[in-house]
């Protein structure tokens, strides 16, 4: 018996009573309709690179809308070893799960690798908005990190030093 009174034979003849419902419930199912229901394989996914950001650093794939529109926006980025943000803020707060790779972040305006965390994949960051903070994947992984980001737009990017670039050699 398991712990609600019923034995493995009630549970098997119980079960076997709804084959024929089950069966018939999915022989009714409707067609998914993509006007209410949309998806994008992951093959069809594209990424593009990071406007201004050195070849191979980082490239952005916008699933809904982007960062740079009014509204929800949700994206997918892909850090490439080598390379790291410098410390930056962003106007609203950002919503982060490491999708694949190990993503190494930061907090502050002190661009310090040596006191970089590692987050594996499954792990979720949330970015408080106009807090500094910095991010990405330093030389010597073995490969790129890609984290799910959602926030608000638009963004209105803000860097800790202006005068040097936003992606750079890490």
């Amino acid at each position: 018996m398991n712990n609600d009174g019923i034995n493995r034979r009630e549970m098997l003849a119980l079960l076997a009573g709804m084959a024929p419902l089950l069966l018939t419930q999915g022989a009714k199912a409707s067609p998914i309709d993509t006007s209410e229901t949309l998806y994008t394989q992951p093959g069809q996914i594209k990424f593009v690179p990071q406007a201004d950001a050195p070849p191979k650093s980082l490239e952005s794939a916008y699933l809904y809308s982007t960062p740079a529109a009014q509204g929800l926006y949700y994206t997918l980025l892909r850090w490439y070893p080598g390379y790291m943000s410098g410390p930056h803020s962003y106007a609203s707060d950002r919503l982060c799960v490491v999708v694949s790779g190990s993503w190494w972040i930061n907090s502050g305006a002190d661009f310090d690798l040596k006191h970089l965390v590692r987050v594996p994949p499954g792990t979720f960051v949330r970015r408080v908005a106009r807090t500094w903070h910095y991010d990405g994947v330093p030389h010597g992984e073995a490969e790129p990190v890609v984290i799910a980001i959602c926030g608000t737009g638009p963004v209105d990017i803000k860097l800790a030093e202006p005068d040097k670039p936003l992606v750079r050699a890490a």
